[in-house]
């Protein structure tokens, strides 16, 4: 491998996780329907609805002077003669009195939030909040997702009216005098978001650019190779091996932020929600071009010289020999076909290459499934080339010769 071959496949290798993420902050993060369809179902998710009743139950906010209710019914029956045991039964019922309007503002506050509501609210209130998002991380924009000193707080204004509105609705009568109070709710908190914002900004402008010239820097290196085939079984190990890296790092990231949530973050259980369902899709294509790096390599090391590349398609020309054999003794014949794809198969395996590579590369978002699937697809044409190409080397049988005639006729 010359020393260009190695510095170019190098720097693919270490570029390949920076693609991955321009292509996360650039279709995820700045893609409307993207966005909103990965936040939809944190509106379901226990700890988004734990923490969300429990800040419009801060908000709402409803208070009820249970001593001072229960001392004035006391007096009032004392006065008519209730007598004193009556009277101080009754004075104790002011803490239950207290707890029930609390457990009423919790349970409207739940119900509500485990509506369907709520999920239209949180739906549409991302997909009107996704400039502010983007505000985010690249410092343009505004909307219900704020952003100051490093904190990034949503407005659930609107929850808390519908809920105050539903207690009045139920004969909560001192809901209607609860005054405005502050409703956001603190997603999560950074001293460092000035900087990741800076680089976010940078990642989207080159988002569209970086994983093309990746892939391009990639395939130049593997050409200026003296041996091309290791050179892409390397760079193909590679890109794995730094995926697997960069998932790893992922990991650590994800614990020590949640290990130094801040004060302002009023639910760590939501704040990882948050971070596990924004960072799905990356985590998903980091595995996905994990396993597409792996099966890449062990494609390019099975056609190989190598003693046990050549021992595995001996094994598979035999198979698909043995099978033309059969088929041919049992009248399967292929014609013309069989000795024609005898003849180009290996441009039609390049050519098969080259079908489902496009197809992957035109996928919108492909998964391991996907590159399984592909991959099982290529398997069965190779199969049927295979097999197509044994019936044309060992050629169409032919019909068993007449015995000639002896010389008296018999």
């Amino acid at each position: 491998m010359s020393t260009v071959s190695a510095v170019l496949i190098t720097l693919t290798c270490i570029l390949v996780p920076v693609s991955l993420i321009t292509v996360w902050v650039h279709d995820i993060v700045l893609d409307t329907d993207r966005y909103v369809s990965t936040v939809a179902p944190l509106a379901t998710d226990p700890a988004i609805e734990a923490a969300a009743v429990k800040r419009i139950t801060q908000a709402v906010d409803v208070r009820v002077n249970g001593n001072e209710v229960t001392s004035d019914v006391a007096a009032w029956l004392q006065s008519q003669g209730l007598p004193p045991r009556a009277v101080a039964g009754i004075k104790a019922l002011g803490p239950k009195l207290d707890e029930a309007v609390d457990s009423a503002v919790d349970k409207a506050a739940t119900r509500f939030v485990q509506s369907d509501r709520f999920e239209t609210i949180w739906t549409e209130g991302n997909r009107a909040a996704h400039n502010a998002v983007v505000h985010v991380l690249t410092g343009h924009g505004r909307g219900a997702v704020e952003v100051s000193g490093g904190t990034v707080t949503l407005d659930v204004g609107t929850a808390v009216e519908t809920v105050k509105q539903d207690l009045v609705d139920a004969g909560l009568a001192p809901a209607a005098k609860i005054p405005e109070v502050n409703k956001q709710l603190v997603l999560f908190q950074s001293d460092k978001l000035d900087k990741i914002r800076s680089l976010a900004h940078a990642l989207d402008v080159i988002g569209n650019w970086l994983p093309v010239f990746t892939v391009l820097l990639g395939a130049v290196g593997v050409l200026l190779a003296r041996r091309r085939r290791r050179a892409l079984v390397t760079t193909a190990l590679g890109a794995a091996g730094a995926c697997l890296v960069f998932a790893i790092g992922l990991v650590l990231v994800r614990r020590y932020y949640l290990d130094h949530l801040p004060a302002q973050v009023q639910s760590p259980e939501a704040a990882a929600a948050i971070f596990d369902t924004l960072l799905r899709f990356l985590r998903i294509t980091i595995r996905t071009v994990l396993v597409l790096g792996v099966v890449v390599a062990i494609g390019a090391y099975l056609s190989g010289p190598g003693r046990l590349p050549r021992a595995v398609r001996g094994v598979a020309e035999h198979t698909a020999d043995s099978a033309a054999r059969w088929g041919g003794a049992h009248g399967v014949h292929t014609g013309p076909v069989g000795t024609w794809t005898a003849k180009y198969r290996q441009w039609l395996t390049l050519g098969v290459l080259l079908v489902l590579a496009l197809v992957l590369a035109l996928w919108s978002y492909p998964t391991v499934l996907t590159v399984l699937l592909l991959v099982l697809i290529l398997l069965a044409v190779l199969a049927v080339l295979a097999l197509l190409a044994a019936t044309g080397r060992n050629g169409e049988p032919t019909e068993p010769a007449e015995p000639a005639e002896s010389a008296d006729g018999k």
